[in-house]
Formats: structure tokens, sequence, C-alpha cells
């Protein structure tokens, strides 16, 4: 995937459809709905992996093993499992871009945070070069 080709999947999709589309778009071979798949190498079952339990991926394992199961229900339950992951993350980012002060200040705050860690390896390392201009 790239973003570059436009074949990523954000999980800050704008919309619940958007989201959807992307992951429906997933390419995947034409093996027909009532014949077996092989989920080895399946770039939906790979994804799908990242985000279930252990029993949901057994299930979809059987489902493909068994037949009578397309790649169209396999992308539905990933988009699903997709969808509540992110969720949290993606009303979060809409609470914070409703409030562009609280983002200058995290990102002001991570910055003093990385200044206080990264000042004195920098020291050492000046010192160490023979740069070290104070």
């Amino acid at each position: 995937m790239s973003k570059s080709y436009g074949n990523t999947i954000s999980i800050f999709e704008p919309s619940k459809k958007a989201l959807r589309k992307k992951v429906m778009k997933i390419v995947t071979d034409t093996t027909s709905l009532e014949d077996p798949k092989e989920y080895e190498g399946c770039s939906v079952f790979a994804l799908y992996k990242l985000f279930a339990t252990d029993s949901q991926i057994e299930i979809m394992k059987n489902n493909y093993k068994n037949g009578n199961y397309g790649y169209g229900h396999a992308k539905q339950e990933l988009f699903e499992l997709i969808w509540e992951h992110f969720l949290p993350a993606r009303e979060r980012r809409e609470e914070l871009l409703k409030d562009k002060g609280a983002i200058i200040n995290i990102l002001d705050n991570g910055a003093k945070r990385a200044r206080e860690i990264a000042t004195p390896i920098l020291e050492k390392v000046r010192k160490a070069v023979g740069t070290k201009y104070r």
C-alpha cells in the first residue's frame, strides 16, 4: 500500500462510508463464493488478524476453508473491526480539532519534554566529537 497510489486505509477516514469503500477496494483473487479460499497470503485476512481476537481469527480461518464465504463477507468483517477499533481515536481527534489551543499546548509540552531528554545527550555528543562550543 502506498499513499501516493491512493490505496491506503486511513484510521481517520472522514466517514463510515469512506472507510468501507476503501476496505472493499482491497484486491483479492477470483475464487468463487462457493469454493474454499486460502487465508495464507490473503491481504484481507492479514489485516483482519491485526484487529481480531484469537477466536475471531479461528472463525475467519474456518470460513475461508469451508467455502460459501466470499471476500466481500471477509472485507465487511474487517471494515467493522477497523471502524470499532479506531472509534475512540477518531472521537478524540474530533475533540482536539475543535480546540486548536489544546493542540498547540500538547505540541509545546511534547517539545519541552523532548528537549529535556535530548539536551544532555547532545551535550555529551558535542563534547565527544570536539564541537562543544560552550
